[in-house]
């Protein structure tokens, strides 16, 4: 869209406001959304220029456009399709398909080989008159059909495409109920729903517990839940912590990490403290937990970014390359999220980073350790950006293009 057309537009959009006419309202209502796609394509070049000049063009990006990190990510990825499909670069510069249009591109690409990437690419190129007829769910569904068949044509058998697929997620919703969702290919199926199936027969074979509700589809769902839970705590086969080689099959007894944080207030003369609990929980309940020895109370106290006492060995020194489960419970006492400022990665998916590199002699020690995300993780040694921390964990980051970020002392209250 040339700049005249793009004046002619917000010209409209200004003649609309100031209008009663249904028919001018909906012209302007019309050019917004032409104007969006004109803003989102020039947000995706002007991205791809900064892309090579910067170390870490996701920051500047969200720093210019005062987003957050992720939507900065979106913005680059989204960058990275239109260069790849200009065909819709040209669509969405014109405002005649939208940047969820486009979105919807970068998401089915996802979890493809090369090969079958580069396919999909060129499919979609062809389809930009089905995305400026249609809705984004709808050109989301055609995408589906595509994939599907650039995964056929590729030679995968069916199991292997659907094994490729599996997935799990959690989240909190608004009643503060855990949730969990996912997918499972056949064979793996076939194996969860036979254990799960007789894990409510053991567990409920005497009769079911007050707590079932009458209808029996909604009792069904109620027991099947508790049965699974039962078998997940019980089992657990990812290893106990980061040094571990190999997988247990013994309980995990579940952390709750206490943070007691000197430096600020609860506003009646105390310290502040946080369960580290994302909902409301009455205490009687954490009480019970740690009385029938369902749950293990780990205090950590911490001022101004430094931990002042956690139990567990906190420095390992050259023994280990790994952090430990110790120095993972005292880092969440200072770290929600991964810290790289602006990242909302959840802790318990970060790696510890050693500040002076393991293979530079540095050593396994809490105050050599950074909880980072596995993105930035790469980021950090492939760049090589150069990370120092201050006397309270200060974080300054200096990319290699000489732009420095610099943080106060961490704070899993204040950050959260």
């Amino acid at each position: 869209m040339d700049i005249e057309l793009v004046i002619e537009r917000v010209q409209r959009v200004a003649a609309a406001r100031a209008s009663d006419d249904v028919a001018a309202i909906k012209a302007g209502l019309r050019s917004v959304a032409q104007l969006r796609g004109w803003l989102a394509a020039s947000e995706a070049a002007l991205t791809a220029a900064l892309k090579p000049q910067v170390s870490f063009p996701e920051k500047d990006v969200a720093d210019c456009t005062r987003t957050s990190l992720g939507e900065a990510t979106k913005a680059t990825e989204r960058s990275e399709t239109l260069a790849a499909v200009p065909e819709f670069a040209d669509a969405l510069d014109a405002g005649a398909v939208t940047q969820g249009h486009v979105d919807e591109i970068t998401k089915h690409t996802k979890g493809l080989n090369d090969a079958q990437r580069a396919e999909l690419l060129e499919r979609a190129a062809a389809l930009v008159p089905v995305a400026v007829a249609g809705s984004v769910r709808e050109f989301g569904k055609r995408l589906d059909l595509e994939r599907r068949a650039v995964e056929r044509g590729d030679g995968m058998d069916k199991l292997a495409r659907q094994r490729r697929k599996v997935e799990f997620r959690d989240w909190i919703d608004g009643d503060g109920m855990y949730c969990y969702g996912g997918r499972l290919d056949p064979h793996a199926a076939i194996a969860f729903k036979a254990n799960l199936e007789a894990q409510i027969r053991r567990q409920f074979a005497a009769g079911t517990p007050d707590t079932a509700p009458d209808d029996p589809v909604l009792r069904q769902r109620h027991l099947a839940g508790l049965a699974l839970a039962h078998l997940v705590s019980r089992t657990d086969t990812s290893g106990a912590d980061e040094s571990d080689s190999g997988g247990s099959t013994s309980p995990i007894e579940p952390d709750v990490i206490v943070v007691v944080d000197a430096s600020q207030s609860d506003g009646a003369g105390g310290p502040d403290i946080d369960w580290g609990i994302p909902v409301e929980v009455p205490l009687r309940v954490l009480a019970d937990l740690i009385a029938g020895g369902d749950a293990t109370v780990h205090t950590v106290v911490v001022r101004n970014g430094i931990v002042l006492h956690a139990p567990g060995n906190l420095n390992l020194g050259r023994t280990a390359r790994l952090a430990n489960r110790a120095q993972r419970r005292a880092l969440n006492a200072l770290y929600p999220t991964c810290a790289v400022p602006g990242c909302g990665v959840h802790f318990r998916y970060t790696k510890m980073h050693h500040i002076e590199y393991w293979e530079a002699g540095g050593r396994t020690d809490l105050a050599n350790l950074l909880p980072v995300c596995p993105h930035h993780h790469t980021l950090i040694h492939q760049q090589q950006w150069h990370i120092a921390l201050g006397a309270n964990r200060e974080l300054t980051i200096r990319y290699p293009d000489g732009s420095i970020q610099t943080t106060g002392p961490p704070s899993r209250r204040r950050a959260a």
